[in-house]
């Protein structure tokens, strides 16, 4: 059976569960979704099993991950999963809005969805978590991640959860997010920067240019911090609060994975 992942990352934890995931399919693509953004039209997967794994912002879906899931056109596929993963709470709500979308733009929905709880990176409310905490949080994602896996290579069909909080959130939070999600004006850089140019490479929206050899947004920010946490020399700040807080990668997964455009 023929299989393709679509995935949205920002520090690595979607991608971690996509490569877990696609090694026990075999036969499996990876494909960022940010490599797609400046293709237009209708995105058609060759493949009999489709899957999208990305994380939860605000207890929906990241806004490229919600306008590229309209574009999807699964006239081929037989099986058709998403995987969200999250460091608080959100994951029947974005799981029901996956599903919701591709209602609407085709005659079927999702055949499984997954919620994955993983650390958290939303490096400008908080601080990931460290230590003993972060070690049993990928330990138990693993373990989940491995069940997950298994119910795909069956295409076992399952009921989509449903949490009415996390939909009354959903209602309140995700418009509010997705209207400023693009505003990056707070974005900074400092005299640390080397202009490695990471940032650039590793930005799924395409939204950071070296200029003077110093990093500038082009305000089309997706908000999922991976310049932050990513940047070698901790030059980037968002804010005034992120300057002491640690930064985070999953621990699976290199840099130069990470890469949207490669060197």
């Amino acid at each position: 059976m023929t299989n393709i992942i679509y995935y949205f990352t920002g520090t690595g934890n979607s991608l971690a569960a996509a490569k877990k995931i696609a090694a026990v399919l075999g036969d499996c693509e990876l494909v960022p979704i940010g490599s797609l953004k400046e293709i237009s039209g209708d995105v058609i997967p060759v493949a009999e099993r489709v899957g999208i794994v990305c994380p939860v912002y605000f207890s929906g879906l990241p806004a490229m991950v919600a306008s590229f899931t309209g574009r999807l056109r699964l006239t081929g596929a037989s099986y058709v999963f998403a995987v969200v993963t999250f460091g608080g709470s959100g994951g029947a709500s974005t799981l029901r809005q996956f599903d919701g979308i591709l209602r609407t733009h085709l005659s079927r929905g999702l055949d499984a969805g997954f919620m994955v709880k993983m650390p958290g990176n939303y490096i400008r409310m908080y601080e990931s978590p460290t230590g003993e905490k972060r070690d049993t949080l990928l330990a138990t994602a693993n373990d989940e991640i491995v069940r997950i896996a298994d119910s795909v290579r069956q295409c076992r069909k399952q009921e989509l959860p449903h949490s009415f909080l996390e939909q009354l959130i959903h209602s309140l939070m995700y418009s509010w997010f997705i209207s400023r999600v693009h505003d990056d004006r707070k974005f900074t850089v400092s005299e640390k920067c080397t202009s490695c140019g990471i940032c650039v490479a590793i930005c799924p929206a395409g939204n950071i240019e070296l200029v003077d050899k110093k990093p500038v947004w082009k305000h089309r920010c997706e908000s999922c911090c991976g310049c932050i946490h990513l940047c070698p020399v901790q030059a980037i700040q968002v804010g005034t609060g992120t300057e002491k807080r640690l930064r985070y990668r999953n621990p699976d997964i290199t840099v130069a994975e990470l890469k949207i455009r490669k060197d």
